[in-house]
């Protein structure tokens, strides 16, 4: 209970900086947009999505816009606060529904049933065992509805990358399995999974579609001045992984890997 005590209470407080992180990084809004040309490929219009690890809504109102209706859920109360400020503010009531909710208590939503559930940016990175929350995935996914996840895996290249500085430490922290993160101030424990670490852990009701590295060669989200100061060697970078982010064993080297899984059939 300590460790989703520490989660809620990290990420509300991060709540006030976490949108002013992403203004003026193109690499972030390259890798959401990344992100959302996968989604996009599995949804239909008007597919109600349920959002878990939701942040401060980033990606519901994009998903909202885009003419699907979105549940968005987070489990720290300041992420959910900004959630509600910004349906109001973009006039999404009508398309965009938000409650606080963790993933390992998916029973407890007021909404019944979904199309699709998104999970962005590492949320599900934060649980030592995937299948507290890929267990509760059923009794909300209709039949043949889709879970797509953005999932931090234990080998990254731009994290072996620092050996050369001798930073042994991040170099490996990732093939440890587990780290702890200072997040304003509060330790979060964050978990590494394989693509087959997660398709094991949906369990066999569950069929993977696609698997896409996100960030193996381009650097990751928290390299921001990187194309800015290096133009020429980022569209470089990121032609390449465009080029093998699909491939094995390229598509688990990466800051983050999208896996697409179906459940039962259509």
């Amino acid at each position: 209970m300590n460790a989703i005590r520490n989660v809620a209470e990290a990420f509300s407080r991060k709540a006030f900086i976490y949108d002013a992180f992403g203004e003026n990084h193109p690499n972030l809004t390259r890798m959401r947009e990344t992100v959302y040309r996968h989604a996009l490929d599995f949804l239909r219009p008007d597919d109600h999505i349920l959002e878990i690890n939701a942040g401060t809504g980033t990606d519901a109102i994009f998903f909202a816009r885009a003419g699907m209706r979105v549940h968005a859920t987070d489990l720290a109360p300041a992420m959910v606060a900004r959630i509600e400020q910004k349906i109001v503010q973009h006039n999404l009531r009508a398309r965009l529904t938000v409650e606080q909710c963790s993933f390992t208590e998916l029973d407890h939503l007021r909404a019944e049933s979904f199309d699709a559930i998104f999970s962005n940016f590492g949320g599900l990175n934060c649980i030592a065992d995937l299948r507290a929350a890929t267990r509760q995935f059923p009794r909300v996914l209709r039949a043949g509805g889709i879970a797509t996840c953005v999932i931090m895996p234990p080998f990254c290249l731009w994290d072996l990358a620092a050996i050369v500085k001798g930073d042994f430490r991040t170099a490996t922290r990732r093939l440890r399995g587990k780290t702890i993160a200072n997040i304003e101030g509060v330790p979060v424990a964050t978990f590494y999974f394989s693509p087959r670490q997660v398709a094991d852990a949906f369990g066999d009701s569950f069929r993977v579609e696609r698997v896409q590295g996100l960030s193996i060669f381009a650097p990751p989200a928290d390299r921001k001045n990187f194309a800015q100061r290096f133009s020429r060697a980022y569209r470089l970078l990121v032609a390449l992984d465009e080029r093998v982010a699909t491939r094995r064993p390229f598509r688990a080297w990466g800051d983050f890997f999208i896996i697409t899984l179906r459940y039962g059939a259509r």
